[in-house]
């Protein structure tokens, strides 16, 4: 009776063992990580009672955790891929947002800049029309430098997540350290502690959420490592994930994986999860967002600049600069970064533009190998040569110009140039007066009183292109043309299917000599002698007089001794040529026009700016609902055996 009674006992015990799994079963039915359990049996040892063996009853050999590792690791995966998505969406519609907006882009101020310039144009001489152009210029610096602001609150936003995620990575890569230690020490006894080897796994899900993690087992411990195997966790030892500011741009965070006995940087080898998310949202989307934008601020400004220098304004002076100097003393400081391990006391690099339509929206790494000698590399990998801070004149790379600021540098320092990064913050609308802007072109031509013949000419252009970027030599030119105009064409008599002309300066002296096609359109090409205020000539280093180009067309048959003059416009209040030459930059190929390219207009390298970040937001809502379903899909599957 008393064996009956074991037996009956041990099979009590095992089912109620039984019932107590399914109970914790369903206890844990919404519990994240949770894997299935269920008991195993098997008979109890027999007794031998001579004549053969007797059961003794049930016994409980094990508590199983129902559990599929390639499932879990394929939850494992998608969950990173997800949160990635997620993370860059998130990041990307606000980006999107932002530049194609009609109230906060690009496009609208630029149009409204240019159309107000078209108006302008059409009426040099009305005071409100060129008010408007200031104010509308006035716009449009404004909305260059909210973007640029909304831009830098996102830079600066990432970088804050970028801390803050670390330090969850932290606290999860602790937890899986701790638990391989409890679970390395409750399965010594041959057993395996169910609950503990689900709260490690969902630790590590939970990881994959933050970063991209992979999983190697060993021992029974889980070894966890980042990227290309950088270990986040060893065993029963966890190693810190730290963000701050990068060792070659402060402005940007990187990740530093601080491991026992040295620290490695570990920002291009992380994936996935939120953290690869912001990661690959910075790099394919913000910043060359932000280098675009600065390349365009920039061609506007110096495009406009140059071109209102080129022209006289309603005083009949020569034009003022409508934006910011592109180029001035803080402007070239803040385009290059130093290393954080550069030589104590080393200077940093000015960063001169010299040509807007050469600049691309890469940055550059110059690395110093002495004092003098330099590398550059381009961010797209593009090795530029080497180059010496003793070259004169200085090397021109990408549009741009390298020189020292401040000490002298050592071997081993090295640089992040950024041409464009901070174009954006730059471009200000610094012309007041709108009595100051240059409608007008700086010669005007006449056909002499006492002309017989059918003659006629266009209006003179100036050829020679005013530097506005060296103040002397600006000034000696702009000098020279008012002193050294009037000129006079005057024609001799047709013979032999030419016709023959003499310029003369305004003291009737013989400066120059030409001939035309009677009847039919010539091009005059004309070379204007330089002198200064007392008539003297002005002579470049070889002892030779300068000159300056004009041209213009003429058209018909002069009669002999008809003549053309060609003046300084100094009264020139109704003349819209130079308008009329700043509303073609709205079209005009001003960008990228280099490596064989024809270049793109202002409002088409905007426009390609917003299609593409346009596009890389749609192509994430995709992502987001692809990852989305996957993962659906990986935890079902799972839930399918485990839940």
């Amino acid at each position: 009776m008393a064996n009956l009674i074991n037996i009956g006992v041990s099979g009590l015990s095992a089912s109620q063992a039984a019932m107590n799994v399914i109970g914790n079963n369903i206890a844990n039915a919404d519990t994240k990580g949770y894997s299935r359990q269920s008991v195993s049996t098997t008979a109890s040892a027999v007794q031998n009672i001579g004549v053969g063996y007797l059961g003794t009853g049930a016994t409980i050999s094990d508590v199983r955790r129902i559990y599929n590792g390639y499932m879990d690791r394929q939850l494992q995966t998608t969950t990173s891929l997800s949160a990635d998505a997620t993370a860059y969406q998130t990041q990307v519609n606000a980006a999107d947002s932002l530049l194609s907006d009609s109230s906060t882009g690009v496009a609208s101020a630029l149009t409204s800049f240019f159309t107000s310039l078209q108006t302008a144009a059409s009426s040099p001489n009305d005071s409100s029309a060129r008010q408007l152009l200031l104010t509308q210029a006035q716009g449009l610096s404004n909305r260059f430098q909210s973007i640029a602001s909304q831009l830098s609150q996102q830079n600066d936003g990432i970088n804050s997540q970028l801390a803050a995620l670390s330090d969850q990575v932290n606290n999860l890569s602790s937890q899986v350290a701790s638990l391989n230690k409890q679970i390395s020490a409750l399965s010594a006894a041959g057993t395996q502690p169910n609950s503990l080897l689900d709260a490690r796994n969902e630790a590590v899900r939970s990881l994959n959420e933050l970063v991209g993690v992979t999983v190697q087992e060993r021992g029974g411990d889980y070894d966890v490592y980042l990227g290309t195997g950088q270990p986040l966790v060893s065993g029963v030892n966890s190693n810190k994930l730290s963000a701050g500011p990068s060792n070659t741009d402060s402005g940007q965070f990187s990740l530093t994986l601080q491991m026992p006995n040295f620290s490695t940087d570990v920002t291009s080898v992380a994936t996935g999860g939120s953290i690869g998310g912001l990661l690959r949202y910075r790099n394919d989307v913000l910043n060359p967002s932000i280098n675009s934008l600065g390349r365009i601020a920039l061609t506007v400004s110096d495009s406009v600049n140059k071109q209102l220098g080129q022209g006289l304004d309603a005083n009949g002076q020569f034009g003022s600069s409508l934006f910011s100097n592109i180029n001035n003393s803080i402007a070239i400081t803040q385009r290059s970064v130093g290393a954080i391990t550069n030589s104590a006391g080393s200077g940093n690099l000015n960063v001169k533009i010299t040509d807007t339509s050469q600049l691309t929206t890469y940055d550059y790494q110059v690395k110093f190998s002495d004092a003098d000698n330099y590398s550059v590399t381009r961010s797209d990998g593009t090795s530029m040569g080497s180059f010496k801070l003793s070259d004169s004149p200085a090397p021109t790379i990408d549009g741009f110009q390298l020189s020292l600021n401040g000490s002298a540098l050592s071997a081993g320092d090295s640089f992040k140039v950024q041409p464009t990064r901070s174009g954006t913050n730059s471009v200000g609308t610094i012309l007041t007066d709108p009595s100051k802007l240059a409608f007008a072109a700086p010669l005007v031509g006449t056909s002499g009183s006492s002309n017989t013949g059918t003659g006629s000419i266009t209006q003179p252009t100036l050829t020679t292109q005013l530097d506005t970027s060296d103040p002397v030599a600006l000034s000696e030119m702009q000098n020279a043309v008012k002193n050294s105009t009037p000129v006079k064409l005057v024609f001799s008599a047709a013979s032999g299917g030419s016709q023959n002309y003499t310029m003369y300066n305004a003291q009737g002296t013989s400066i120059g000599t030409g001939s035309i096609v009677p009847g039919q359109a010539n091009t005059l090409s004309l070379s204007i002698p330089m002198v200064d205020a007392s008539g003297n000539p002005i002579l470049d280093g070889s002892g030779a007089q300068k000159t300056f180009s004009a041209q213009m067309t003429l058209n018909g048959s002069p009669a002999t001794s008809d003549s053309f003059s060609v003046a300084f416009n100094s009264a020139g209040k109704t003349d819209n040529r130079n308008a009329q030459q700043l509303l073609a930059l709205q079209t005009k190929a001003t960008i990228g026009v280099r490596d064989g390219n024809t270049g793109m207009s202002l409002t088409n390298a905007n426009a390609s700016l917003v299609e593409n970040v346009g596009a890389k937001a749609a192509q994430a809502k995709t992502d987001v609902s692809l990852t989305g379903t996957l993962v659906d899909t990986a935890k079902n599957n799972r839930d399918s055996v485990s839940g």
